[in-house]
């Protein structure tokens, strides 16, 4: 079973998933806790969760292009403290 992603891409599912008994029969939010606390569970041990190759491929694109970038890099504590200037300016204060 294909199924397409957000992407572009297909992920290849071994077999169509099934949800459990009851699943279908819940309320939307109820649903999404569930599907939320799957993905917890999954979350916990990230090593185990394999990264696909084009996956990994973009990443290194991006860190690749953030490296070689002539944008200007600020620690947080400098930006936020910038931004909070602003805004006393902004609101007068």
């Amino acid at each position: 079973m294909r199924v397409p992603l957000p992407w572009g891409k297909l992920a290849v599912m071994s077999a169509p998933i099934v949800p459990p008994p009851g699943f279908d029969d819940l309320p939307v939010e109820e649903k999404i806790a569930y599907v939320q606390a799957l993905w917890d569970l999954i979350a916990e041990h990230p090593d185990d969760v394999p990264v696909p190759e084009w996956q990994q491929a973009i990443l290194e694109e991006r860190i690749d292009e953030a490296r070689s970038s002539s944008a200007v890099v600020k620690p947080w504590s400098e930006v936020r403290a910038e931004l909070r200037a602003r805004l006393r300016t902004v609101r007068g204060g």
